[in-house]
């Protein structure tokens, strides 16, 4: 285990706090470490000491930040490995995306420190009308303010990295609030920072259930409220907080289109990676898949033959691409889900049992509309098939979703493909890859209950800064 001061990053130093709770594995229940619980007044603590330094973080030269920047993303090379080990541990993902998440947040801060040299503005002619003559007229961009960022569970380094990183690149102090389930590695992430960092309270975090979130998010010196999370937590979080800003990259249940002339081998194969990496638990895994009936049966024969490539076992292993989900809890809903589509119609065409303790990669096929295995985001390993006569009422069962974050069209029409990106009530879409394909780098978000805002360093950047316009009469 990575070794960092006890108690909680808050001030200058480390707090002590009076309680703990393990974190487990997933896999086996073991314990594999005890995190410090923080409290509401330990939260709000914590916003006093980012309100104490937020003018002097935001006096950082751009040198200086973009400097901690590439040196966070250094000490995170330097302890990949640990850190992936200690990913599979606490999420109980497999070692092949817990890797993935490693090699994108290094990729996360590298690319905040060369957001630090495009901030800036730009001058505005005044003198359009005749009361701005001889006025010289600039903006430029300034710290929001204090930051808060909550994270979730299933990528927990790299959800937070995506709310620190901006944060410090923008010239704001951030608070950061884990999930509770997966602490340690954005302790550890937050230590390395820390350690490296002219003002050490610019950075801080605080642990705690949705006591110490609301006190967080409530406060009213707080610039931005930065969330990652389910719908109904964001939407609860946006309401608490007004008139605060919220950014809220919230869920899905992220689409596939099989047009009649795509690459039906590749739209597969993007079913078996896109369906089930990370066991399922990704906002924008396969879930929802819209074939065209001319090609439907050729689809659904290659998905199921291919199937068995999608191994179950310990997370540990380099083989494993479906585990254990984070509890028995979420095990259990994602069963209960299953078991009313079936009871509504639905047809299991492979999986759908346990596999001692693990739900095995499960296809479904007819699925209705008003189930939640259709209607909302499963976060587990289950992918629902539908036959529709045509690419436009694929699109149209698309939309239908309350949701809108990625979707993904499979087709070798050009025309097709322009049509998507027309069409698609989404945030993101892809053609001939998985809508689970995200670019660090690339503006990264939804509409409707997917959440609004953007992520990646530069738009987050954008998102945690203000115009200040400069009018002046020389």
């Amino acid at each position: 285990m990575p070794e960092y001061p006890e108690g909680l990053p808050i001030g200058a130093g480390w707090v002590s706090v009076s309680d703990a709770s393990d974190v487990v594995f997933p896999y086996d229940g073991s314990v594999i470490g005890s995190a410090p619980v923080g409290t509401p007044d330990l939260a709000t603590r914590a916003i006093d000491e980012a309100v104490a330094v937020a003018h002097e973080v935001a006096a950082l030269p751009s040198r200086t930040r973009r400097q901690l920047l590439n040196d966070v993303a250094a000490a995170l090379r330097s302890h990949r490995e640990e850190f992936e080990q200690l990913l599979v541990l606490e999420t109980g993902k497999p070692l092949v995306d817990c890797r993935v998440e490693v090699a994108r947040t290094i990729v996360t801060w590298e690319a905040a420190a060369e957001e630090v040299s495009r901030l800036h503005g730009e001058t505005v002619p005044l003198d359009l009308l005749p009361s701005g003559d001889g006025l010289v007229g600039f903006w430029k961009r300034k710290p929001i303010g204090v930051v808060v960022g909550i994270a979730g569970f299933n990528y927990p380094v790299l959800l937070a990295s995506h709310k620190i990183a901006p944060a410090i690149a923008a010239g704001c102090p951030v608070v950061v609030k884990p999930a509770p389930q997966t602490p340690l590695a954005t302790l550890w992430l937050v230590h390395l920072v820390r350690s490296v960092a002219p003002i050490p309270a610019m950075v801080q975090l605080v642990t705690g259930d949705a006591a110490v979130g609301s006190a967080l998010v409530t406060d009213r010196r707080v610039g931005a409220v930065s969330f990652t999370g389910s719908a109904a937590v964001g939407h609860q979080i946006a309401r608490d907080a007004a008139p605060t800003k919220t950014l809220l990259e919230l869920g899905s249940n992220a689409a596939l289109v099989v047009a009649e002339d795509a690459d039906l081998e590749a739209a597969a194969d993007a079913v078996l990676r896109g369906g089930f990496y990370a066991s399922g638990q990704a906002c924008i895994s396969v879930q929802r898949v819209l074939v065209v009936s001319s090609v439907a049966s050729d689809f659904t024969a290659r998905v199921l033959a291919r199937l068995g490539e999608v191994v179950v076992g310990d997370p540990r292993a380099e083989t494993t691409r479906v585990s254990k989900l984070i509890d028995s809890r979420s095990t259990d809903r994602v069963v209960e889900w299953v078991d009313k589509a079936t009871a509504a119609g639905a047809r299991v065409l492979a999986g759908g049992s346990l596999v001692d303790g693990a739900l095995e990669p499960t296809v479904l096929a007819d699925v209705p509309d008003g189930v939640e295995c259709w209607d909302e985001e499963i976060f587990g390993p289950v992918v629902c098939l539908r036959t529709v006569s045509d690419v436009d009422a694929a699109f149209a069962a698309v939309n239908a979703s309350r949701y809108g974050l990625h979707a993904s069209v499979y087709s070798r029409s050009l025309s097709t493909a322009f049509r998507a990106l027309d069409e698609l009530d989404v945030g993101g879409v892809v053609v001939n890859e998985v809508p689970g394909f995200r670019s660090d780098t690339m503006p990264y978000g939804g509409v409707k209950d997917s959440g609004i805002g953007r992520e990646g360093p530069r738009f987050a950047v954008e998102e945690l800064t203000v115009t200040r316009m400069a009018v002046l009469r020389p």
